[in-house]
């Protein structure tokens, strides 16, 4: 327990036994992020000789195909402010719930990554309060999260499904995965940043085409134009997409953050402006312990025990 916390609360007249519930609250919170809505996972590396996990959240709203309502933005916003105050998260996934099964003369509903916003939210809202609802929103902070981050997509990923995976470093998805942005047919265009991420992964004329027409396209052709970096069947996307996370978070945190942030630089700036930030992160990164582990190691053909320094 804190013994600065404590004392506070007992001067301001907190008994003890309330002080060790309020504490025991506080810690829990902070070490599991999970709420009815998200669903997060901690699964532990694959490297003996570093400690943490890959935090894989998934998104849990499957009656409603995962849609985003407020109580989803919320966690998600919540779980990517712990993950960055997190050391021992290394990687992140995001995913969706699987559908519920169906009840008795029902059809099955289909899988969903995110099947879009939950457009009920959406009745009776001015500009105001719309420009509050999509500024500062978790498709920001998990676009701003320092850490790397996948989409495992398994179904529809439309509207700010497109976009929560758009938000994502590395998208992987299944066969019977569709992407789109489908806001026209509401009288909107997206408002969760497709319009900028979107073009970046695609282009202009294919974010154009596909934000104009509102269409689906499917995974194969998602991949085609660069907005999945994977495709597998259903079966396989777990493990394809925890064999790529242990990858990743085998590496050194810090090398793994600077190359995120220098990449994140070219979208930002021109290419000369983009390689004189390159070799200023690259020079700084040989007072780094890593750099000198990683040197070291592959100099004895050993395995870098990563210091994440």
């Amino acid at each position: 327990m804190n013994i600065g916390v404590c004392s506070i609360l007992c001067i301001i007249g907190l008994d003890h036994n309330r002080i060790n519930d309020e504490v025991d609250c506080i810690r829990e919170s902070m070490d599991d992020p999970s709420t009815t809505v998200l669903t997060v996972e901690k699964i532990p590396i694959n490297d003996d000789l570093l400690e943490g996990y890959i935090a894989k959240a998934v998104i849990n709203r499957p009656s409603k195909l995962n849609a985003l309502n407020a109580e989803i933005m919320d966690s998600l916003k919540k779980f990517c402010a712990w993950v960055e105050n997190n050391e021992s998260v290394r990687c992140v996934i995001i995913a969706g719930a699987k559908p519920l099964p169906a009840e008795e003369g029902k059809r099955p509903k289909p899988n969903a990554f995110v099947a879009g916003a939950d457009i009920a939210e959406f009745v009776g809202m001015d500009s105001e309060a719309a420009k509050v609802k999509f500024t500062d929103n978790a498709v920001e902070a998990l676009w701003g999260l320092t850490k790397p981050t996948i989409a495992m997509i398994d179904g529809f990923a439309l509207g700010g499904g497109c976009e929560v995976a758009c938000a994502c470093d590395i998208r992987i998805a299944s066969e019977r995965s569709k992407f789109g942005t489908p806001e026209i047919n509401l009288g909107l265009i997206p408002g969760y940043g497709a319009t900028q991420r979107l073009a970046k992964l695609v282009g202009y004329g294919k974010t154009l085409e596909m934000v104009m027409t509102g269409e689906m396209i499917g995974a194969l052709d998602a991949k085609s134009i660069g907005l999945v970096n994977h495709v597998c069947s259903p079966d396989e996307l777990e493990n394809f997409t925890l064999d790529i996370a242990n990858k990743i978070a085998s590496k050194s945190v810090l090398i793994l953050t600077t190359a995120k942030r220098v990449i994140k630089a070219s979208l930002n700036n021109t290419l000369e402006e983009g390689v004189a930030i390159e070799a200023d992160e690259f020079a700084k990164l040989f007072d780094s312990n890593d750099k000198e582990e990683g040197v070291k190691a592959f100099m004895d053909r050993a395995k870098p025990k990563w210091q994440d320094r």
